[in-house]
């Protein structure tokens, strides 16, 4: 089958790979539909997770269509549309009962700082070492537990935002505790932000500011969401912030950006430095700036991709202002239902999220597109042909 594989630093490829084949009776083949480009896809591809394999398949946000199911498959049947959690999970071990999905004790067994993530598609062995999502076919582990029939009526451009995007942002707004009356700060207002932002205003904040530094991101924004935004390029976030919040600062602040912001200020240098492309340092600008600007006994949730230790990192401002520090990879498994319950109703929209959509041949192109922010380019999605 046709693939996108990781060959070095910076280095993509299309070329043919092994279909996949059941390996478990709780498997499951799916013919990929769509998949989408994720920023935490740029750590792999610029060289930041360790023990990246040249050949392995990228992707980890997908719908597809049942092809092929184990015998201990209940839940889904050839012919199935399903939409599948980028995470992978057991559905039984500890973690998984208490709904911690991507932290699942049966989805990877590579302990890489004295315990073993969860597994996710398309990333390197760190996380499994998984086939991704950039590929006709992908061989899908605890399929009962990890892919979701998207209901008729449902497009695919908008189911397919509930395999990664969505969960992600609704879990920062769900486990930042947002509530009726709050203000709430997002930085970053690519699709993660974006669907951050979403969740929180449907949750019932008050009044919700999403940060970036794009106007073309900050426009999609206004016009899709009912947010306020600020332009970090040419506005004074802290003041503003202060303006929104009676001058104490935002109630929960949900950064995700990640590695990914620019360091801004007389420091800006050293996340220069710091930004190597093999693993080492983080530099999480918009973190340290969402420590910041939180108000005193405010929470803050960390989405945004992070690959490596992290230094010059302000736990006296976390300590001394009383807040509450959290973060995660994506439990899809607990959302993803809801979700698309949602965009059933109408009340979740992701299609304008999809700016660029082509051929799997073009995917290089594609990630040149995301990766530089160009022609507008939110998230580029690529359909198998054949």
């Amino acid at each position: 089958m046709k693939a996108v594989v990781w060959q070095g630093a910076a280095e993509l490829r299309v070329t043919q790979v092994p279909d996949p084949q059941l390996r478990n009776e709780q498997d499951a083949i799916i013919r990929v539909l769509k998949s989408v480009t994720c920023g935490s896809d740029l750590h792999l591809l610029g060289g930041r997770l360790p023990f990246p394999r040249r050949g392995d398949v990228l992707g980890h946000e997908f719908l597809g269509e049942v092809v092929e199911v184990g015998p201990r498959v209940r839940r889904h049947r050839v012919g199935d549309r399903v939409v599948v959690c980028s995470f992978i999970s057991c559905g039984r071990c500890w973690h998984c009962r208490q709904e911690e999905y991507s932290l699942c004790d049966n989805a990877d067994t590579e302990a890489t700082a004295g315990f073993a993530p969860g597994g996710c598609y398309g990333s390197s062995p760190a996380l499994g070492g998984f086939a991704g999502s950039h590929a006709e076919y992908v061989r899908v582990p605890y399929a009962d537990q990890g892919a979701f029939n998207v209901p008729d009526g449902v497009s695919d451009e908008r189911a397919l935002f509930a395999s990664d995007s969505a969960p992600t942002g609704w879990m920062g707004a769900d486990l930042g505790g947002v509530k009726p009356g709050d203000v709430v700060a997002v930085w970053g207002a690519g699709a993660v932000g974006h669907l951050a932002a979403s969740a929180a205003v449907l949750l019932g904040a008050e009044r919700v500011i999403v940060i970036d530094r794009l106007d073309d991101r900050l426009a999609m924004a206004r016009t899709h969401l009912d947010v306020e935004t600020l332009n970090h390029r040419t506005q004074d976030v802290g003041g503003e912030l202060r303006e929104h919040s009676g001058g104490r600062g935002p109630d929960v602040c949900i950064e995700a950006v990640g590695t990914q912001a620019p360091s801004t200020g007389p420091r800006s240098w050293y996340g220069r430095v710091r930004r190597q492309p093999r693993p080492g340092p983080d530099r999480p600008v918009a973190a340290r700036e969402a420590i910041r600007h939180c108000r005193k006994g405010g929470s803050v949730f960390l989405l945004g991709g992070h690959a490596g230790p992290v230094d010059r990192f302000p736990l006296a401002e976390v300590v001394n202002k009383g807040l509450t520090l959290r973060g995660a990879r994506q439990h899809g498994q607990r959302y993803i239902p809801m979700l698309l319950e949602r965009m059933a109703r109408g009340e979740l929209v992701t299609e304008h999220l999809a700016t660029h959509t082509m051929p799997l041949d073009q995917a290089p192109q594609g990630y040149q597109l995301f990766q530089n922010r160009l022609d507008g380019c939110v998230r580029a999605v690529f359909e198998p042909v054949g």
